[in-house]
């Protein structure tokens, strides 16, 4: 077994990469990411990995135990709409389904412009078009009983059909097919015997919910990226074999943790948004040495702003998903994102004469302006530079210079349009986003019932610790913390490399109470005979196995369900007031206290299993002492930097975080760089540096 743990991480600008050893010592690099061929990228960040630990690259991937990777191949791939030509089978009289849609489209809290101004929204081009979609005769009922058996003679011709059409994929998906699998897995058979070089998804594998749009969006769009991930995966997973490594290789999913390469390749769509996603899992990891229960996730990058929620040390899920305005069943951890990064972009609106910033991105080409590539619009970078927040000849550890002259001239050109001096210009576009940014955790927080004054707001990304200060402050959390100083920006291939095996089992059983154990049971144990099954054939030992049940509950006569946790293995009817309390407890959390109501029969809609198996990975160990003194070389001088505060540029300690020891404390107005992020310290406010190596931004006075 090697000796490394490796987290990657494939953002939009960034492959970032994280080299976990077994005495707790962490290496961290980056390197351009690479549309064209997204390995190549990756391949080149544990390249610059294996020089930074004085190996040569064959050896470095011999001595890694576990490589877990995060991709966007199969996002982008959708965002782009360059996937694969894909036909669907489904039942008979059904086939309009995923057209007909919701009625909200999909653009409902997603994009506030096209619900304020729904008339002007529009559907989404097709994943399938109307003359790929086939319906056959069959028919399961709600009790999932046969009412119409499966006409064979009808599959083969539509798969026949389909092929003929050049599809490079096939989705399956039947009405009540979650209560009667057969006639899925029977056409899924028949497909690999007509046509066995055609990826095939079924929704009785990927969403075995009951909602037949979001059931057929999910089927569809797993098979649309089928062929794409596939491709992907296995010409990786060969290109890795051939330097050197040997283990099998780990696929983060958006459920918190990650999957084997085969199992991502049958099963794509676990994919999606598990970049962000790697983020909670190591702010969880971390928390829990820390012992923080409750933690705000906040991960801004070049082109997004991403915030996720963890909550008496559990993450926050979501069950239904939206992707290009389609919405699909999936359990994943809850992520909102917004358009706000370093590279938003700042515009003055013709009409209102207003500032505006985001949600357009300037990318890594061209990129901000003070990138020189050609840009003439400013972006949240540029205002960071010409502040002083940022040094134009230390940005990323040095690597890339940054023309000042460009983005003072770019902000200038907005700053006389709007009457404003050039510090006021650029301090404007800095606080219009970092106000997005408060608010959109607002949502994610208050809106659920929680108050941000109950956690500890982790800020990592590129960008992220330049703003945290500000809307940390605005939301009114208890502190700022800056994760493990140098590996902030890549915290989520940190969160990779941390992440344990998972794999999520659901079933739908719609039950009313009083419920009866054994039929609830009877559905537990087969998801558990799942769970069990697969990590056989991952060859995982029962005693790293770790099962968690929960249910989703609801009202009688009420849509929408709450997950509830289920500490038990197996219920009995002693549990009930306590399964019903908790309900009680949750579903008033989310909307409003005396909200439930007692006096209703309640209904569990879908059972459903996390089972996970932890990865070996070193335990993070405080610093044994702690010292206020600064070591004297951590000081860089001082810069003149704008705050907004004390409305003047004032000359301001810079600090190299690097050099900065646990126990050190500064305060504002301060600036610590390191060699991938820059923390701003407002006035007012203090920084620490924590036990663990973590910067802590605190407000009290």
């Amino acid at each position: 077994m090697g000796q490394y743990l490796v987290g990657i991480d494939i953002g939009g600008t960034f492959t970032d990469c994280v080299v976990l050893d077994r005495k707790g010592g962490i290496t961290a690099t980056k390197a351009s990411s690479t549309p064209g061929n997204f390995a190549d990228g990756m391949l080149a960040s544990m390249r610059v990995a294996a020089e930074r630990l004085d190996l040569s690259f064959e050896q470095f991937c011999r001595d890694i135990s576990v490589l877990t990777h995060g991709t966007t191949v199969g996002t982008n791939a959708l965002i782009q709409r360059k996937a694969a030509k894909v036909g669907l089978i489904t039942t008979k009289g059904h086939e309009d389904a995923i057209h007909i849609m919701r009625g909200s489209r999909g653009v409902t809290s997603h994009d506030i412009n096209k619900v304020v101004h729904f008339p002007e929204s529009q559907k989404p081009v097709p994943i399938v078009p109307k003359r790929l979609i086939e319906g056959v005769s069959e028919r399961v009922d709600c009790f999932g009983e046969v009412v119409v058996p499966l006409n064979e003679k009808e599959v083969e011709t539509a798969i026949r059909r389909l092929v003929g059409q050049g599809v490079e994929a096939i989705g399956v998906c039947f009405l009540w097919s979650f209560k009667y699998p057969r006639h899925e897995q029977r056409v899924k058979r028949m497909i690999r015997d007509i046509a066995p070089g055609v990826f095939v998804s079924c929704s009785t594998d990927i969403a075995p919910k009951w909602g037949e749009y979001e059931r057929v969006t999910a089927t569809a769009l797993n098979a649309y990226i089928g062929p794409v991930m596939a491709n992907y995966l296995a010409n990786l997973d060969k290109r890795l074999r051939a330097s050197g490594y040997v283990q099998p290789l780990q696929i983060t999913q958006c459920g918190g943790g990650s999957i084997s390469v085969d199992n991502a390749m049958e099963s794509p769509l676990l994919t999606l948004n598990s970049g962000p996603v790697s983020g909670v899992t190591g702010s969880l990891y971390l928390g829990q040495a820390m012992h923080i229960p409750n933690i705000i996730t906040t991960d801004m990058g070049g082109t997004s702003f991403d915030v996720g929620i963890i909550y008496e040390g559990q993450p926050e899920y979501s069950f239904i998903s939206n992707v290009a305005q389609y919405e699909y069943f999936l359990p994943m951890v809850d992520i909102q994102a917004i358009g706000s990064g370093g590279g938003s972009m700042a515009r003055v609106d013709a009409l209102t004469r207003t500032l505006r910033v985001g949600p357009e991105s300037a990318g890594a080409d061209p990129g901000p302006v003070c990138y020189g590539k050609g840009s003439d619009v400013p972006t949240v970078t540029d205002a960071d530079l010409v502040l002083g927040y940022i040094n134009p000849d230390n940005f990323l550890g040095g690597s890339i210079k940054l023309d000042k002259q460009k983005a003072v001239d770019a902000i200038a050109r907005l700053a006389k349009v709007l009457g404003l001096s050039l510090e006021e210009a650029a301090s404007g576009i800095a606080k219009i986003a970092e106000f997005k940014m408060a608010d959109i955790i607002r949502k994610m927080t208050v809106e659920k019932g929680y108050n941000p004054r109950d956690f500890v707001l982790f800020a990592f990304g590129g960008a992220g610790p330049a703003h945290a200060g500000v809307f940390g402050s605005e939301l009114g959390v208890q502190k700022v913390l800056i994760p493990m100083k140098h590996i902030a920006s890549t915290w989520c291939a940190f969160g990779a490399a941390a992440a344990d095996i998972l794999h999520v089992y659901e079933q739908v059983d719609i039950q009313l109470s009083p419920f009866d154990p054994a039929r609830v049971n009877a559905i537990l144990e087969a998801l558990e005979e799942k769970a069990n099954a697969q990590m056989d054939a991952d060859k995982i030992g029962k005693s790293r196995r770790r099962f968690q049940f929960s249910l989703d509950m609801r009202h009688k006569g009420q849509i929408n369900e709450v997950e509830v946790m289920l500490p038990e293995r197996r219920l009995k009817r002693a549990f009930w007031d306590d399964l019903f309390e908790r309900f009680y407890k949750r579903y008033e959390q989310l909307y409003g206290g005396g909200s439930s109501y007692r006096g209703a029969k309640l209904e569990i809609v879908t059972m459903r299993l996390r089972a996970t198996a932890a990865t070996p990975r070193p335990k993070l160990s405080p610093a044994r002492g702690q010292s206020a003194k600064i070591d004297p070389a951590a000081s860089r001088g001082k810069r003149k930097i704008y705050w907004a505060d004390l409305k003047k540029s004032v000359p301001t300690p810079i600090w190299d975080g690097a050099l900065l020891a646990p126990g050190n404390r500064i305060k504002g107005p301060t600036v610590v760089e390191t060699a991938y992020t820059t923390v701003v310290v407002h006035p007012g406010r203090t920084l620490r540096v924590d036990a663990y190596g973590n910067f802590e931004i605190s407000f009290a006075k």
